[in-house]
């Protein structure tokens, strides 16, 4: 039924097989099960795309009203086991608009459990999630995935943020070798090495040591040091980002310890996967 959901609402194979996070050929093949099993077609195919029919038209509310209820057993049930709290972890920025959506969408999914937020600074990409102080962690990669199961759910370009009057700010993109011979803002010793590299920009650098995202800005502020930052967010009038055209994009995730059997989990990356598609 969630396949069938997916494909309804995206009314195309592919993107629901990406949004499902599987290849397209046993998405195509379960659905030519359901429809077996219903015995007429759901779904109208032609090369302009694909069309609910007036069977899949029914079957899409009565679906959607099966996988509400599904959910809330779910939680009834995690409620009975006594999990009633999930603890997030949030890297750098909560003001993603993705986790607006994503608090918004889980508010309504499950308005019985409570959210604790742990806002984490930039020395800890997993939030804390190693040392067992949250139970998923919204962040971004790369960092050392060991024992963790990682959940893509955006990418970002990447640029460097400069004082407005640096002269590479006047540039419409960048490489990173420009770059090579000016300070940056690095993490501290003992940071997860892939994190550290990726936005050292692959290289060891000399600068000022930061551990939060104002750090990093009043670095540039006050010192002229350059370094990373996704683009899209908004920056001090004093401060510019220059698009980096050799930079690999930043990804975002959700992370949980892969041993974990929370049943809320689960529910919380469905539904933030969905919030940060839009």
């Amino acid at each position: 039924m969630r396949y069938f959901v997916a494909v309804a609402e995206e009314l195309h194979f592919g993107r629901a097989a990406t949004r499902l996070h599987m290849s397209q050929p046993p998405l195509s093949r379960a659905i030519k099960q359901l429809e077996a099993d219903v015995g007429a077609l759901l779904f109208a195919r032609s090369p302009a795309g694909v069309a609910l029919t007036p069977v899949g038209t029914v079957l899409l509310d009565e679906a959607r009203a099966l996988l509400d209820h599904a959910d809330r057993v779910r939680e009834r049930v995690s409620a009975a086991a006594g999990v009633t709290t999930i603890t997030v972890g949030i890297l750098g920025d909560g003001t993603d608009p993705g986790v607006t959506r994503l608090a918004a969408a889980y508010r309504r999914r499950h308005p019985g459990i409570e959210i604790r937020i742990r806002d984490t600074d930039l020395t800890d990409p997993t939030c804390g999630l190693r040392a067992g102080l949250v139970d998923i962690a919204l962040t971004r990669a790369p960092f050392d995935e060991t024992a963790l199961t990682v959940r893509a759910l955006r990418t970002d370009p990447v640029g460097v943020v400069l004082r407005t009057d640096d002269p590479l700010a006047r540039h419409h993109r960048l490489r990173l070798a420009d770059l090579s011979q000016r300070r940056w803002f690095r993490f501290p010793q003992g940071t997860d090495p892939l994190w550290q590299s990726y936005w050292n920009g692959g290289r060891p650098r000399e600068g000022p040591v930061v551990r939060a995202v104002q750090e990093c800005l009043q670095a540039v502020l006050w010192n002229g040091t350059v370094g990373l930052a996704p683009l899209g967010h908004d920056l001090p009038t004093e401060l510019a980002v220059v698009p980096l055209i050799d930079m690999a994009p930043s990804r975002v995730v959700a992370v949980w310890n892969e041993a974990d059997t929370n049943p809320l989990i689960r529910s919380f990356v469905e539904i933030a996967t969905a919030a940060y598609r839009h």
